[in-house]
């Protein structure tokens, strides 16, 4: 009898029609397979959930096993543009970055450098749909734009190690701004969090007497929490929806939160918010940063470098997750990850083994922290995302974090522009992948149209084949967004969050780089941080209520450890 429980993203018979599409996206011949699971009565995937609604009977879960072990075993005409291997890849990328010489990091209080002092406040923000043309730049700024080892299989999943580094106690960080009992402080003179007295709890005024590096960690934690916050409401709704509901409310093109004052019943009846996160990232419900995976997982990260350091394995994060991640925080190719290391699974057979998610974006929104903590050493962020991305993904999944990590740590060393950042991302992928293309084409559409509806017209209509959490049409949409803001915060999470897609995803990474472009959180308009309250909800153990700014400072600690 069905129980009425239905778990999402492992149940064979909701990963075999994945798996099919999957197949049918790397040019693996599975008609026959296809044909065998549809005669048999068998239901194609679920299309926007992780379940069908109904249990499969015995002999059609029995059948989907067969059938995905026998997909596995179908050789892809991809393969050899699309190697998995850390050596594989690096030999592909013609344009592989050089490494960078060791990071020279200021003393707190000391003058910045002359390529780090402050920069002029930013130019007010145009509506998504409108280029912005700052001083110096071609009236359409994107006319311009140009683009050009194997991971550690040794884990135990039935030990739980001490851990060779400890982390720091969140409370006890100078400048928490939550105390032991988790009451509210004020930070102290030159802490992590003071700042502007009109600023202070929004942990957007930091900054005074910090290092520059530190401000833009600060300035990423922010804008990072401030996409993905903007994207939650809509996240799995299409297209047309976040456009009808936006513009019902008198906000298209796309400039600020979501809100459902002034939405027709009607509407909200056609195209419901998404129903675990309207209650806390609608405008009217905002109090500070709700629990997100797109969080959760820097904060992850953080403390395996905290534990681990740099030269991680991705044993490691193995043995983090089972250790501080409930497997029902995971999903997708997480999850499936998660379920092979219990069967005994060692990486990266963990990535691989009935995993039709792996090269969804997963990755990607875990890599933030290794493209932070590398400022200038691309190549080493590339490297380091690659470990952690290969316990659950394969090809243009792993791809996706290591273009992200390259981007993320160009513009941590202080660069000012975006076109720059994504083609030091576009480095660490092998040029002929799908995601290398897609990269170029969103770039490419973004920089020949003014119209961003229009360019995501297009990019919906190129990739619109894949699911909406498939890493390659995000990272189309993710570099379209970024190019066409050309560097301005707003436009970058806004344009990310209206195109679609993983939207709370997209607006994350969006947001992290285009607040290390800013380069400092003062920089950020206030209607973004304030609400924030400069306190993050989350489940990861010693971070609940932590601020933005203890979060910078953190993660400025791991790019200063040897």
């Amino acid at each position: 009898m069905d129980s009425g429980l239905r778990l999402t993203w492992v149940q064979p018979e909701d990963l075999i029609g994945h798996e099919l599409r999957q197949a049918a996206e790397d040019g693996r011949d599975a008609t026959s397979l296809a044909a065998r699971w549809h005669t048999a009565g068998g239901s194609p995937a679920p299309p926007s959930a992780g379940a069908s609604p109904t249990a499969a009977s015995p002999h059609l879960r029995a059948l989907a096993l067969r059938l995905l072990d026998e997909l596995a075993g179908l050789p892809s005409p991809l393969a050899e543009l699309e190697p998995t291997p850390l050596d594989e890849i690096r030999a592909s990328c013609p344009d592989w970055p050089q490494p960078a010489a060791p990071l020279t990091v200021s003393r707190p209080g000391a003058p910045a450098p002359a390529d780090e002092r402050r920069r002029p406040e930013p130019t007010p923000t145009a509506p998504c749909g409108t280029p912005r043309s700052p001083a110096g730049v071609p009236a359409h700024p994107r006319s311009g734009a140009r683009t050009p080892g194997e991971p550690d299989t040794s884990v135990s999943v039935v030990s739980r190690e001490t851990p060779t580094r400890t982390r720091t106690p969140t409370a006890a960080v100078t400048g928490s701004s939550r105390g032991e009992a988790g009451a509210p402080e004020r930070p102290g003179p030159g802490a992590p969090g003071a700042g502007h007295p009109e600023r202070e709890g929004t942990g957007a005024g930091a900054g005074h007497g910090t290092d520059p590096l530190q401000d833009r960690l600060h300035a990423a934690w922010l804008g990072r929490a401030v996409g993905c916050l903007l994207g939650k409401p809509v996240e799995k709704l299409p297209l047309h929806a976040i456009r009808a509901l936006a513009r019902a409310a008198g906000n298209w093109p796309l400039t600020t939160w979501f809100t459902e004052k002034g939405v027709p019943a009607e509407l909200l009846a056609a195209h419901p918010w998404n129903r675990r996160s309207a209650a806390t990232s609608l405008a009217e419900n905002i109090d500070g940063m709700p629990e997100d995976d797109d969080l959760n997982y820097p904060l992850l990260n953080l403390l395996l470098l905290q534990r681990y350091g740099h030269g991680f394995r991705t044993a490691d994060v193995a043995r983090l997750w089972l250790d501080e991640l409930p497997a029902g925080r995971t999903f997708t190719a997480e999850r499936v990850a998660y379920r092979n290391l219990l069967d005994g699974l060692e990486p990266p057979l963990t990535a691989a083994r009935r995993n039709p998610f792996r090269e969804w974006i997963g990755a990607a929104i875990r890599a933030d922290v290794h493209g932070w903590t590398h400022p200038g050493d691309p190549a080493a962020a590339a490297e380091q995302a690659h470990r952690d991305a290969s316990l659950t993904h394969t090809a243009n999944g792993v791809y996706g974090a290591m273009f992200v990590a390259a981007a993320l740590a160009e513009a941590a060393a202080g660069a000012s522009d975006v076109h720059q950042c994504l083609r030091t991302g576009l480095q660490v992928v092998p040029p002929r992948s799908r995601l290398a293309e897609a990269v170029r084409h969103g770039i490419g559409t973004a920089a020949a149209h003014a119209d961003f509806d229009d360019v995501v017209d297009r990019l919906h209509a190129a990739h619109g084949r894949y699911h909406w959490v498939h890493a390659v049409p995000n990272a189309a949409l993710l570099a379209a967004a970024l190019t066409h803001a050309d560097g301005d915060f707003t436009g970058s999470v806004c344009r990310a969050v209206s195109g679609g897609w993983d939207t709370d995803s997209n607006g994350a990474t969006a947001g992290s780089l285009a607040g290390l472009l800013a380069g400092h959180p003062g920089r950020l308009p206030e209607r973004w941080t304030a609400p924030l309250r400069n306190r993050l909800a989350t489940g990861v153990a010693g971070f609940e209520g932590t601020g933005f700014d203890t979060l910078a400072h953190l993660t400025f600690q791991e790019v200063r450890r040897p």
